[in-house]
């Protein structure tokens, strides 16, 4: 989430109310306020104070889970790739049968003239899951009704439950227009939430594999999708959760240094990354940079620091708000000519959990509105280019950055 993963402190120092206990006698002692006001900021600390002892509980019921979750024996070596299948639904038999691949199968469209990618995180640590999700997937479908038939979407999703694996499972509209890349936990090094990708059947599927990173904590990894799109040309996507935390040292730039060797190949004339990029200090407003990919949002004209570009923080619980402020979490980053980014957006804004009952139990956790999670989602539209090549190279040299809007 979250929560516990978007602080810059250690998880100790973190999960305990000490902190805002602590700062009760500094403010209500403060000399310049009347009776009153000093009346009215014990009220309100203690009431934090008694919100964040709850969330307390949560949180450590969720680390509790995580650590049991932890695998012991995996078939994978880490930093290595591991490839692993997807699945696409039937609706004669009612059910979902697992490929290795659809090249053969599907044929490329050339009606397909786009690739529009969501990514969102789902907080995994907050009560009522299925409730979360069910309306987190409601206004994904609802952003899908307006795309035109040459688009092709995908979606990239963070921090699933083996509960929201199941509830994409049963959504008719997936079933009708997606294939899913995992229907279980049995690729994830953590049992209690991973990743996953959906894949517009529109499109044909090369592979899909993981890199489960050495340098990790929190069980991270890079769940990656080839494509075959505009005259049988790979386009690799890559679905990730970066670390959580400031660590020392640093586990990001290494975790996605690793993803953007697979990112770069002659072979592939577009590949992008995608996900939450946990981008809380200095040196991640450069890792595109050393990476040498482009970042979609500054590459249409973003900036760092404003309100537009933020992903976390407007829907954090309001003690995490004024606490850490909001922050560009979230993030995609790309290379190659073979498609070029004409849009970025946010998403996700506003979107709560529809039961009264369910509400109250989220606002009594110390949120504003019962908001599905603490994260906005990221949208790129891409355009596929023209598959031209001269001596190892596609046209279109230089056009990766300022031609589409925000």
């Amino acid at each position: 989430m979250s929560i516990v993963l978007k602080t810059r402190r250690t998880f100790s120092t973190f999960i305990s109310s000490f902190e805002v206990i602590q700062t009760l006698p500094l403010v209500v002692r403060r000399p310049h306020l009347t009776p009153q006001q000093r009346s009215r900021a014990k009220r309100l600390l203690h009431r934090s104070a008694r919100k964040l002892g709850i969330m307390d509980e949560v949180i450590k019921q969720q680390i509790s889970i995580i650590q049991k979750k932890i695998k012991t024996e995996m078939p994978w070596e880490q930093d290595e790739t591991f490839a692993q299948p997807f699945h696409s639904y039937d609706p004669s038999t009612s059910q979902w049968f697992a490929h290795t691949s659809t090249a053969h199968h599907l044929p490329t469209s050339a009606e397909i003239t786009h690739l529009e990618l969501f990514s969102w995180n789902i907080d995994f640590m907050l009560p009522f899951s299925d409730s979360r999700m069910t309306a987190a997937l409601a206004h994904l479908s609802n952003l899908l009704t307006n795309l035109p038939g040459t688009t092709a979407p995908v979606i990239f999703l963070q921090e699933c439950t083996p509960s929201d694996l199941r509830l994409l499972a049963s959504t008719p509209w997936i079933q009708q227009h997606f294939a899913v890349t995992d229907l279980d936990n049995s690729m994830w090094a953590n049992a209690h939430y991973g990743t996953t990708t959906l894949v517009s059947r529109k499109c044909p599927v090369q592979q899909v594999f993981r890199v489960h990173f050495s340098a990790t904590n929190q069980e991270r990894d890079g769940l990656f999708t080839d494509l075959l799109l505009n005259d049988h040309r790979l386009f690799r996507l890559c679905n990730t959760h970066l670390e959580s935390l400031a660590l020392k040292p640093p586990l990001r730039p290494k975790q996605l240094e690793i993803i953007a060797t697979h990112l770069h190949s002659p072979s592939i004339p577009f590949a992008l990354v995608a996900g939450d990029f946990n981008a809380i200090e200095p040196f991640d407003r450069g890792l595109h940079t050393t990476t040498n990919l482009t970042d979609a949002y500054l590459s249409l004209g973003g900036q760092e620091d404003t309100p537009e570009g933020y992903t976390w923080g407007q829907q954090a619980a309001t003690h995490l708000r004024e606490q850490f402020g909001c922050s560009r979490m979230d993030k995609i980053f790309f290379r190659g000519k073979g498609a070029s980014c004409v849009e970025f957006e946010r998403f996700g804004k506003d979107v709560e959990v529809q039961d009264d009952g369910e509400k109250g139990s989220i606002v009594g956790l110390g949120f504003e509105r019962a908001w599905v999670t603490d994260h906005l989602g990221v949208r790129g539209s891409f355009e596929l280019t023209a598959a031209v090549k001269e001596d190892g190279e596609e046209e279109g040299e230089g056009t990766e950055a300022g031609k589409g809007k925000l």
